[in-house]
């Protein structure tokens, strides 16, 4: 069966399903068995799931919907391996599903592109390009590529990078709705785009390596974070700062024991070349700051330490800005996207020490210790403004599945491209 019409009923389950099955079928007619009839997301899911290793090709959703069932469907139907068509109720729900379908789409195939496909320099190039399709008159870009990270002075970038026969990138992409190069900036966006993560001379074990050609999931994400905004009409001025690098072993790759010298005048000790993507955002950060935007969001794939406590379902949020967190899980709530905050607190500055530099980019522990995703935030929260004000950290805890749950194929989630959009609309 290539082709399947897809209805939800609130008509009780025929005997002869499990208890855990919630589809019947009857010819190219499936039924889903919800209870609620404007909920029952997780259970649409699992259907989806049901369907999808059913081998299906095209399906049509028919009946009544909500927007929400309706997307619930299509993420957990969406697998990476399988080209499948998937057509929408035609009502007025259908241009936002589209746009968001689109955007998710952008997010998932770029964190599932394999590292020898995607260089820092195509991942910035690739974001770049799909911006500018959807706004090509709004949208400028340039790169610092290489030595050119050196001479300007960003070198957590261009340390992180230096290691790998292919450059490391700093990509600032300025959309800019009213094309007046004076109109001040309204937020920014800054993501890691390490796309590639051996883990350095502090070598990740095969397990631990094998899926971390999603570690530049921040980059992606705040990008279709930006697009779908865009494509929902978004009319302030903002700027994404990518913060591109490989992070592979060579002889001409950063050790432990290396001390990187900021913009700001922070100096910072390798205490594990592991904990990269905090010193990469660090630029990304200072360089955010440097517009005067009153927000500025980071998004990375950051740490284990997240992904233990919150599992699969969840991203992490940090901010010394209470109020600005406080939003922003109720935009994430409003969106259907899973968040929890996390412990932050200006002390969580000090919790990295070092006998050599002002702090240590971890510690020297396995996982970075206790606290460690707070730790990094705290790391982070130096490259901002002293309170914080008006600065967001997502750890991208739920970004990417190594294995398909029964609600979400395997492979990149998208997960937090929505809380983003609205984010930048709502302020």
């Amino acid at each position: 069966m290539s082709y399947c019409a897809i209805f939800l009923t609130t008509a009780p389950k025929p005997d002869y399903l499990t208890n855990g099955t919630p589809v019947s079928l009857d010819g190219n007619r499936a039924n889903i068995h919800i209870v609620d009839a404007t909920g029952d997301l997780t259970q649409i899911q699992k259907a989806a799931r049901l369907l999808d290793g059913m081998g299906l090709q095209h399906v049509q959703l028919q009946g009544n919907w909500h927007i929400e069932q309706q997307w619930a469907f299509t993420q957990s139907f969406t697998a990476a391996k399988k080209s499948s068509q998937i057509e929408w109720l035609d009502n007025a729900d259908s241009a936002e599903l589209n746009n968001r379908f689109q955007a998710m789409q952008f997010t998932q195939q770029l964190i599932n592109a394999t590292p020898e496909d995607l260089s820092p320099e195509i991942l910035a190039q690739s974001c770049i390009d799909w911006l500018s399709s959807l706004a090509p008159d709004a949208v400028k870009s340039s790169l610092c590529v290489g030595e050119e990270l050196k001479e300007q002075g960003w070198h957590g970038i261009y340390q992180v990078g230096r290691g790998s026969t292919r450059h490391p990138v700093l990509a600032v992409i300025d959309f800019n709705p009213s094309n007046n190069l004076a109109s001040p900036v309204d937020a920014c966006l800054v993501g890691k785009g390490i796309t590639f993560d051996s883990g350095g001379y502090s070598i990740k074990a095969t397990e631990g390596m094998l899926n971390m050609k999603c570690d530049m999931g921040g980059a992606a994400t705040v990008v279709g974070g930006l697009g779908l905004a865009i494509m929902r009409g978004l009319n302030k001025r903002v700027k994404v700062f990518l913060c591109c690098a490989e992070n592979l072993i060579s002889g001409h790759a950063y050790k432990l024991g290396d001390i990187i010298t900021y913009k700001n005048g922070t100096t910072v000790e390798i205490v594990n070349t592991d904990a990269e993507g905090r010193l990469v955002l660090a630029d990304g950060l200072m360089a955010a700051s440097e517009t005067g935007a009153p927000l500025i969001i980071d998004a990375a794939t950051l740490t284990g330490a997240a992904h233990v406590a919150l599992g699969d379902e969840y991203n992490a949020l940090f901010a010394l800005d209470k109020n600005l967190q406080s939003r922003v899980m109720g935009y994430a709530q409003q969106e259907n996207e899973g968040v929890w905050s996390l412990p932050l607190e200006k002390w969580h500055r000090e919790k990295c020490p070092s006998n050599f530099a002002d702090t240590a980019n971890s510690r020297a522990q396995k996982g970075g210790g206790s606290g460690g995703a707070s730790n990094a935030a705290g790391f982070l929260s130096r490259f901002v403004n002293e309170d914080g004000q008006g600065w967001l950290h997502m750890d991208l805890a739920a970004a990417y599945n190594a294995n398909a749950t029964s609600l979400l194929p395997a492979g990149a989630t998208a997960q937090g491209f929505r809380t983003i959009a609205r984010t930048l609309i709502e302020g």
